[in-house]
């Protein structure tokens, strides 16, 4: 059984941690916060080993009545691989503890492309990560665009990407960033940092993005347009992606017109905090004129690197190849959303 810790139990963290439970290669071996909250109690309760992210915090959760297991060098060294679930910047400064036990580790894509070896999609480059040292889940929005963009260059060819995201303002749990009621280029200029992103996982993609952040809550939205570099019809292209393990092609009769429904789809699926874990594409928005693609996909920000996480433990420990560490996890996990549509 791999021995995974859990650094940052928040919203990835959390997410990343009941994965690893329901594989059957995993187990987790603890997690590690630095604040008492809510979720140090849930994990608590879980079973979870609580570990105190930063020592000098360990007082707090004594002072709250949570029992702490340890610290974060305790947790480091009883694991065989770290995810590290912490905000933007935070694993980065982890990766030097990680390095002191000879830990191999896994970041999010907060993290710039640095600190890792290697930048990961299950999809695309798995292969590049087995055996690493220090690996990177691209960000949410990264592998939306990346488990699109894999098919169509295995099947057409891509000759330019060009991508537009509507960016939710924030997660429901981040009550910081709102209210607000506006609408902002995020950035103005050109490339949005998702671009460049992409590129860390096909260095030879010409693809432009641009993003506008917007007052929601709930999921990204991705205008596509891919120049293929040869004929397709959309029929065809529909195919494609409905073959594809991790997409939902959302039908037209399904009524689901907006993030909002495929929210409440997905917990009326009984989906845990109603995860969405695929791209979700809606199959009548697939066009092709000329050589050029056109659709709308919908990225859920809190879930969609999950099972790319669980993935990478696979890959970073040598442990399984890359066909059977995505059809186990997607098995495990109960990957399909609408196949029954």
């Amino acid at each position: 059984m791999i021995q995974v810790g859990v650094v940052g139990y928040g919203t990835i963290g959390k997410r990343v941690a009941d994965a690893v439970v329901a594989q059957r290669d995993m187990e987790i071996v603890g997690v590690a916060k630095t604040s008492p909250n809510f979720e140090a109690e849930t994990a608590v309760s879980k079973g979870y080993n609580l570990h105190a992210a930063v020592e000098e915090r360990r007082e707090l959760f004594d002072d709250a009545g949570i029992p702490v297991a340890g610290d974060l060098d305790d947790l480091v060294e009883a694991a065989d691989v770290i995810v590290d679930a912490t905000p933007s910047g935070i694993g980065a400064q982890n990766r030097d503890v990680y390095e002191a036990h000879d830990t191999p580790a896994i970041y999010q894509g907060g993290e710039d492309a640095d600190v890792a070896d290697t930048s990961f999609n299950a999809r695309a480059n798995y292969e590049d990560a087995i055996g690493a040292d220090h690996v990177r889940v691209v960000s949410c929005n990264t592998t939306g665009l990346s488990r699109l963009l894999a098919p169509l260059r295995e099947e057409y060819g891509v000759e330019k990407a060009r991508v537009t995201l509507v960016r939710r303002g924030g997660d429901p749990g981040q009550t910081g960033r709102g209210p607000i009621d506006d609408i902002l280029p995020d950035p103005v200029s050109l490339p949005s940092h998702h671009g460049p992103d992409v590129k860390t996982i096909f260095p030879d993609i010409s693809i432009d993005t641009l993003g506008l952040k917007v007052p929601a809550t709930l999921m990204h939205m991705h205008s596509v347009n891919v120049t293929l570099e040869s004929d397709a019809d959309a029929e065809a292209v529909r195919d494609l992606l409905a073959e594809e393990s991790r997409t939902f092609l959302v039908p037209g009769y399904a009524g689901i017109d907006g993030s909002g429904k495929l929210k409440e789809f997905a917990l009326d699926s009984g989906r845990s905090r109603g995860d969405v874990w695929e791209n979700c594409i809606w199959a009548d928005s697939i066009a092709i004129r000329g050589n050029d693609l056109y659709l709308f996909q919908a990225i859920h920000q809190e879930s969609d690197v999950v099972p790319e996480n669980v993935d990478a433990i696979r890959a970073i420990t040598d442990s399984a190849s890359k066909a059977e560490s995505i059809a186990t996890t997607n098995e495990t996990l109960g990957m399909g959303l609408g196949r029954d549509l």
